[in-house]
């Protein structure tokens, strides 16, 4: 019993200072963002809100800050787009590997699998490569400069939901699973038909997963970094616009500002998530 419990107690221990090591750095940079001072760094020079509001240089703040307002934009317009698409198409994928059967299915899921673990930086060259090629062949070939293949947005977006809908897939096929079918047979029996059906008895049921997809996929989106680098144009996003500064000034504690806020914010949206699962452990 005395063994049992010294183990109890290494593992707490160990599972506190797991978590400290995590919310460390965390804390650090929510720290920092409120210091009165030019760099992140101590001595602490006093409590200030001017890395968040200050109009003027030198401690401009996030929100007069509008390189990193257009960034903080142009992620939140592709994570919408990226998670809204990846959504979609994991449904689909959801129906077809669990309720389809067919020649070389196995190899489709494999297939399916694989841009989970294909390097960020390897998938967003090898697409960059890849439409670079289509497009060059339009230009020479037929005369069309096809801008949605060059570097931007579109490729951006394309570039996320290559990986991201295996993501939705995944997590909305693990609840297609627990579905029982013959609440559908019932409803056709019934007279309703397979579009009503779909809405009255099958996506009611998907909610939570669908909505936990969508969370996952928007986060992912507007935290990437490898696969989006190497797809960028012009109008830069969030993660690369906070690279591009640190590369040039350094780090300064508008940075800092910046995470304290995606912080809220992905946490918010973390909460939402786990509420709008919390139906399933009714049923």
């Amino acid at each position: 019993m005395q063994v049992s419990g010294n183990l109890l107690w290494i593992y707490r221990v160990y599972v506190l200072i797991f978590f400290l090591y995590l919310v460390a750095p965390l804390c650090a940079a929510g720290v920092f963002a409120f210091n009165d001072s030019l760099f992140p760094s101590l001595p602490w020079r006093g409590f200030t809100l001017d890395w968040f509001f200050s109009p003027s240089e030198p401690k401009l703040g996030l929100f007069h800050d509008d390189r990193l307002l257009r960034g903080i934009g142009n992620s939140l317009f592709i994570g919408v787009i990226v998670a809204t698409i990846a959504t979609a198409l994991g449904t689909c994928n959801a129906f077809l590997f669990v309720r389809k059967t067919f020649r070389f299915k196995p190899l489709l899921y494999v297939m399916m699998v694989v841009p989970l673990v294909i390097p960020g930086v390897i998938l967003g060259i090898s697409i960059l490569v890849f439409a670079s090629m289509i497009a060059n062949f339009f230009d020479s070939t037929l005369g069309l400069f096809v801008t949605w293949l060059r570097p931007g947005i579109p490729l951006i977006v394309l570039g996320q939901c290559s990986f991201l809908t295996t993501i939705t897939s995944l997590v909305i096929a693990a609840r297609l699973q627990k579905f029982d079918i013959s609440l559908e047979e019932a409803a056709l029996n019934l007279g309703a038909s397979r579009p009503r059906v779909l809405l009255t008895v099958t996506f009611p049921f998907l909610f939570p997963a669908l909505f936990s997809a969508f969370v996952v996929a928007f986060l992912v989106s507007f935290e990437n970094f490898n696969t989006t680098l190497m797809l960028v144009g012009s109008d830069a996003p969030l993660t690369i616009t906070m690279y591009d500064r640190m590369v040039k000034v350094g780090s300064t504690p508008v940075l800092n500002a910046v995470s304290v806020v995606l912080m809220l914010g992905s946490g918010l949206l973390a909460l939402a998530s786990v509420v709008a699962q919390r139906p399933q452990s009714a049923q």
